[in-house]
């Protein structure tokens, strides 16, 4: 399902207003029992698409207990097509969101400053999903076929800079699988943890092409927040994380009580089976190597990302360092 793009209206916005918006000093709630040291500190994280198991792991901390026994009083904002998660945070309506590695360096290229601060998945979940008696078996078969796909996603000049879209219909994508439910030759931007399910139980056999395979591969489902909050209240910055941690530790390991609460929150005909599908493949995006910490996040690969978008005139060139993107400061030691 796509995610949504950055807003340049929204963003030319926040630019304007950065450096002036408070950090969560505002946002604390009055104490629990009456002393001055015992403050349950209200907080929200926004979410770039509507609930799904990409947000499995801020809902299992919000059910389990988790963030409260941190003191924090959490609520979960739903996202949608056009969520302006960058504005939202520059605007102090949300502490903290989830969203790509590769949204936080366009939306530090228009000037805001966001900082990643956890990577809960590290194989991305973006693939194109052809139907099985398409003739598609791979990215180079893709010739003739019609793809349904949003403009202004990273992956899609990263496709066509290596020949993959050539002799490719683009059209328009409206967040629905139906249009290749009739046609063989329809293919539809997906992620690989809901839609392959989902084309099944419409009785349409499916192949799902993944483009991480082919080297485009941003960190997903990622926690960030602003550089102002970070610097003002780094102490609610890592209760947050940490307890934002646990909760997809836990989640990955037993989905079921976080998936009933995604399933309630979901208004856009998601399913409890696509929900345990769902987390099910997001045990191996988050985990691709035995060797994987939980949420590691390396320069290595944000450098990798920030070249291959200025290499894509997706980004100009030296408009983001790589090394502004992200903070390891609040994950365990590795």
């Amino acid at each position: 399902m796509q995610r949504p793009s950055s807003n340049a209206v929204l963003a030319a916005l926040a630019v304007l207003l950065f450096g002036t918006i408070p950090g969560c000093s505002g946002r604390t709630a009055t104490t629990v029992d009456g002393s001055s040291e015992n403050q349950t500190k209200r907080v929200s994280v926004q979410l770039n698409w509507f609930p799904e198991v990409e947000h499995g792991g801020v809902y299992q901390a919000l059910v389990d207990g988790t963030y409260e026994n941190e003191g924090l009083e959490v609520e979960i904002k739903p996202g949608g097509s056009e969520t302006p998660v960058a504005a939202e945070l520059l605007l102090g309506r949300s502490q903290f969101a989830i969203t790509n590695a590769d949204d936080v360096v366009l939306f530090r290229a228009q000037g805001a400053e966001i900082v990643a601060v956890l990577a809960a998945v590290q194989d991305n979940p973006r693939c194109l999903l052809v139907r099985a008696d398409s003739g598609v078996e791979s990215f180079e078969d893709l010739s003739g076929i019609t793809l349904q796909c949003q403009p202004g996603r990273a992956f899609l000049p990263f496709l066509r800079k290596h020949g993959y879209l050539e002799g490719v219909k683009e059209v328009p994508y409206f967040n629905s699988i139906a249009g290749m439910v009739n046609d063989p030759k329809m293919a539809v931007q997906a992620y690989v943890v809901a839609e392959p399910l989902l084309a099944r139980q419409q009785g349409v056999d499916v192949r799902t092409l993944m483009v991480s395979d082919l080297g485009w591969n941003p960190y997903s489902s990622v926690l960030v927040t602003t550089g102002t909050l970070i610097r003002e209240s780094p102490d609610m910055v890592r209760q947050f994380v940490e307890a934002t941690r646990q909760g997809w530790v836990n989640y990955l390991k037993s989905p079921a009580q976080a998936n009933e609460q995604i399933l309630a929150a979901n208004k856009h005909g998601m399913t409890a089976e696509v929900l345990q599908f769902g987390a099910e493949q997001m045990r191996t995006l988050a985990y691709p190597e035995e060797t994987t910490q939980f949420g590691e996040m390396t320069l290595d690969r944000w450098e990798s990302l920030v070249n291959e978008m200025a290499e894509l005139k997706v980004i100009s060139p030296d408009a983001v360092r790589a090394e502004d993107c992200f903070t390891t400061d609040f994950l365990p030691l590795q």
